[in-house]
């Protein structure tokens, strides 16, 4: 049966996709902001309960294995409301060093028929500084969310590849007091030449520098779908040799999987179309982790069933953004509802 949170998004998707993708996203993200415990306490009681599913993950302890990706909450605007969706975990971001626009407007293109989007945002955000100052404002608040939280982490899109570490030390450095992870983002298709940072000599490097001033936080890699098996699992590998703590696959992809009307749209495609992609990767990811650490699958995520594919395939967790858009936000609920008995699970 139908929730009461499901029947107000009937009537509110409709408004929202007669809007740009990128207007309706800033607005929806910018009421939640400005009414955060209205906002929290509303969508508490407005949502069905959901099972306790806690899962241990890289030290860390999940409220359920269902977390918010990176890039609907770019400067961690909304942090304290997600929670109250279902997710387990939050991950905010991409941040950079300094401020960006990203790349020109439009930039984000919804494929309804799909249930896809074609982004090509380029890191748009406020800062590292912004964001630590934001959260800082709601730790002191009492507004912090009771799950993880982590940061994904970027490079400017003037920082030259040979001088990348810089910006990922000084996002994992202003960061640390604040979060419980880091995701090292060298995937994103819409920052030039970022995925070559994916190469196993530069990776090693960037790694380790971000490992270094993580410090007692733990650190995954975010990979492409696009990786060949082969590059993949090397990157798989070193990561964990470098000492990260899991692995997130996928990424957006620059291929344009099923139909699509938007084929001269340049970005990452993410949502449903990904799926067969995405999940044929986080399989290479998995066998490449040989259970040494977490992988959290990512990309087409939009029904309990997907989920508990990847979760039964072995799975620590998973993440979902783009089938928020589609389904709403009581799709988390769903997803968590219709798993199947809880577990207590550790890997990593």
């Amino acid at each position: 049966m139908p929730s009461l949170l499901d029947a107000l998004w009937s009537v509110a998707r409709p408004v929202l996709f007669t809007m740009d993708a990128e207007d309706a996203h800033r607005t929806t993200l910018h009421q939640l902001a400005r009414r955060t415990r209205m906002a929290r306490g509303t969508l508490q009681k407005l949502a069905p309960s959901v099972p306790q599913r806690p899962v241990q993950m890289a030290g860390l302890t999940l409220a359920s294995p269902l977390g918010l990706a990176a890039g609907l909450d770019k400067d961690a605007e909304a942090l304290p409301v997600w929670p109250a969706l279902g997710f387990g975990f939050v991950e905010v971001g991409t941040v950079t060093p300094r401020p960006q626009v990203g790349n020109p407007r439009p930039r984000l293109f919804r494929l309804p028929k799909e249930r896809a989007l074609i982004n090509r945002m380029g890191f748009n955000n406020a800062g590292v500084d912004a964001m630590r100052a934001r959260m800082g404002a709601l730790r002191d608040a009492d507004l912090w969310p009771s799950v993880p939280v982590g940061a994904n982490i970027g490079k400017n899109k003037d920082t030259p590849n040979d001088e990348a570490e810089r910006d990922y030390v000084a996002c994992a450095t202003a960061l640390r007091p604040l979060v419980d992870y880091f995701t090292v983002n060298v995937s994103s298709p819409n920052t030039p030449g970022l995925r070559e940072l994916q190469a196993p000599d530069r990776l090693t490097a960037l790694l380790s520098a971000t490992l270094e001033a993580a410090k007692d936080r733990p650190v995954f890699l975010k990979l492409a779908p696009d990786l060949e098996p082969d590059a993949l699992a090397e990157a798989v590998n070193v990561a964990i040799d470098a000492g990260c703590a899991g692995i997130i696959a996928t990424n957006t992809t620059i291929t344009r999987p099923g139909k699509t009307g938007r084929l001269d749209e340049r970005g990452g495609m993410s949502g449903a179309p990904l799926w067969p992609l995405a999940r044929s990767r986080i399989h290479v990811a998995l066998a490449a982790a040989n259970k040494r650490v977490p992988v959290v699958g990512v990309g087409g995520v939009d029904s309990p069933e997907r989920a508990q594919e990847l979760l039964d395939a072995g799975c620590t967790a998973v993440q979902l953004y783009s089938a928020m858009i589609f389904h709403g936000p009581g799709l988390p609920g769903r997803i968590l509802r219709g798993l199947r008995a809880p577990r207590l699970e550790t890997r990593g």
